[in-house]
């Protein structure tokens, strides 16, 4: 009788857990819905009573997750078309090397004014353009977490797909993607920390003498920080740490213990411990009723392919690539019609840039190469910095499923804190040290990129097979040999795609740690996210395009030279092939 009152009661909170989240989204929705539907509002009068802070928060939170929806399709589709095609993998890579590394700045000016233009009448252009600046700092990574991971499936499993002769469909759902599984959602969680790192940029910037403004949690911090209001600070990074523990009990915590399910092997002895939000969902009698009224007789065999039969859409796709191949082979006019298209648009986007680059006076260039060479100082030390404690610490975390219970919830609330909002704190800190700005610029960078590195050794070494590790015990091998001979040759893979990401993260870091507002004074080093920084503020277009060119101009360089042979180094040298 007890066992039975337990679980009504416990069936009564998940229904009241399933009954508040449908409540939840819907208020979100609308609320987000009418801001988009507002009339046009450049300069919203932000206001820094705490009692605005819940209505800010939650418009930001959904910014976040409308753009991570977005970057999470785009990862899908390109991560996978880069992965499967060498033809396209040879320029989707760079390509994205390259705009990774593009701060938000340099989309900021003209997707506004694009944008604006489009809708002058409505917020809807200026919400746009705040949610796809956001996108710009979540996607990069995610894209090339998915595309290193498609790329790391060991060729037994590979085999094993050809012998039992599964399509390609069925290949991506029931291998690909699992395989990908935890990778994808650690660089996920890592992505949206991006995409809060920009949220007071995103939010609230200057463009020229116009300045322009959204109600949400990053403009209120940027008014805040401009005002010296310190209280208001304080309510802005308790309201942020909210958002962040909240989002990580109702999506990240049940998405991370989900996802381990599909490691390698399970480790002995050791169940995951089911989320609390998991455990109220699964209890809830409403949701129950409503999946077997989902279940009719024809819906259970669709999806469960009961009887041999395919999945008709699934049919569909299949029908679809067959066809779309087919007509690929017999007629190439439309690749080649899309490929001179794009040619055009780039000769033509060239000879723009080309005219636009001819007005910067020397000093300018002068300027944004001296920049370029100390920002890309900064990059590589964080990067050194970063590797120095983050490399030993996810790995020995990562390796011990009760050391990642206990560390994986502060680990997720440091790297989901955006770092810009600690950048007061940490500038009193490093100037009282006595350190000069050029050398904090840099510490100020690493506070944001080194958790890139960190989340992509820890998915590495949560992937480390147990096997291995057994056959290194049995042969009495020391503790040097474990890390020599397993552990960082099975996270270098990973490694390698945090340090690229790192990179790109660091780039785009430079705008907001090169100048600093701070104490109702502005912070500048030499860099070029300085650079960019005043360009875009006093909206000097022909110095931001110089700028950005020379920074892309970097990256190539830096993807070509070291970047590539390492990717290489890792896809081929040291592949989780068992």
């Amino acid at each position: 009788m007890l066992s039975r009152v337990t679980l009504n009661r416990r069936a009564s909170l998940g229904d009241f857990v399933v009954i508040g989240l449908l409540i939840g989204i819907i208020y979100s929705l609308v609320v987000f819905g009418r801001e988009w539907r507002a009339e046009f509002r450049p300069t919203f009068e932000i206001s820094l009573s705490f009692s605005t802070l819940p209505y800010y928060s939650l418009l930001s939170a959904m910014r976040g997750l409308f753009a991570y929806v977005l970057s999470l399709l785009f990862t899908l589709i390109v991560g996978y078309w880069a992965a499967k095609s060498p033809t396209a993998e040879k320029l989707i890579i760079p390509i994205l090397d390259v705009l990774q590394s593009i701060p938000v700045l340099g989309f900021l000016p003209g997707l506004v004014l694009a944008l604006i233009a489009i809708f002058p009448k409505t917020s809807v252009g200026l919400e746009l353009a705040c949610v796809l600046m956001i996108f710009t700092g979540q996607v990069w990574n995610m894209t090339f977490s998915f595309y290193s991971s498609l790329k790391a499936v060991p060729t037994e499993y590979k085999e094993a797909v050809r012998v039992i002769r599964l399509n390609f469909f069925d290949t991506f759902i029931h291998l690909e993607l699992p395989f990908s599984a935890m990778n994808l959602a650690w660089n996920s969680l890592m992505s949206m920390s991006g995409g809060w790192f920009f949220l007071s940029v995103c939010e609230a910037f200057t463009l020229g003498d116009q300045e322009y403004r959204l109600p949400g949690l990053g403009a209120y911090m940027a008014t805040a920080i401009a005002r010296g209001d310190r209280g208001a600070m304080i309510g802005g990074v308790i309201a942020m740490t909210g958002i962040i523990l909240l989002l990580d009990f109702l999506i990240w915590r049940p998405i991370l213990a989900w996802v381990q399910t599909y490691r390698l092997e399970a480790a002995p002895g050791i169940a995951p411990r089911e989320p609390a939000m998991t455990h109220a969902v699964k209890t809830s009698r409403i949701l129950r009723w409503v999946l077997l009224l989902m279940r009719t007789r024809e819906l259970h065999k669709r999806l469960r392919n009961t009887g041999g039969a395919k999945h008709r859409w699934a049919d569909r796709i299949e029908e679809f690539v067959e066809r779309y191949r087919g007509r690929y082979h017999e007629s190439r006019l439309l690749p080649h019609l899309l490929v001179a298209l794009s040619l055009g648009a780039l000769v033509f986007a060239v000879y723009r840039l080309t005219h636009v680059l001819f007005t910067v006076p020397l000093e300018g260039w002068r300027q944004v190469g001296w920049g370029a060479v100390w920002s890309l100082l900064r990059v590589l030390t964080c990067l050194a910095l970063g590797s120095l404690w983050t490399v030993p610490a996810g790995i020995w975390i990562g390796t011990s499923p009760e050391r990642m219970r206990i560390a994986q919830p502060i680990i997720q609330l440091f790297a989901s804190f955006p770092a810009p909002m600690l950048y007061p704190i940490a500038l009193t800190l490093f100037l009282g040290l006595g350190l000069p700005f050029r050398i904090s610029a840099a510490l100020l960078m690493l506070l944001g990129v080194q958790w890139y590195i960190l989340f992509n050794v820890l998915a590495g070494a949560m992937r480390v097979p147990k096997e291995l590790g057994y056959a290194l015990e049995l042969m009495g091998a020391s503790r040097r040999d474990w890390w020599q001979k397993l552990y960082l040759p099975s996270v270098f893979p990973s490694l390698v795609t945090g340090w690229v990401t790192a990179a790109g993260g660091a780039w785009n870091a430079s705008i907001v740690a090169e100048y600093v507002s701070y104490r109702g004074n502005v912070l500048t080093t030499p860099g070029l996210g300085a650079v960019i920084s005043v360009a875009a503020s006093e909206a000097n277009f022909p110095l931001l395009a110089a700028s950005l060119t020379v920074m892309v101009a970097v990256v190539i360089a830096l993807n070509r030279l070291l970047w590539a042979p390492i990717y290489h180094l890792s896809q081929n040298r040291f592949r989780l092939d068992l």
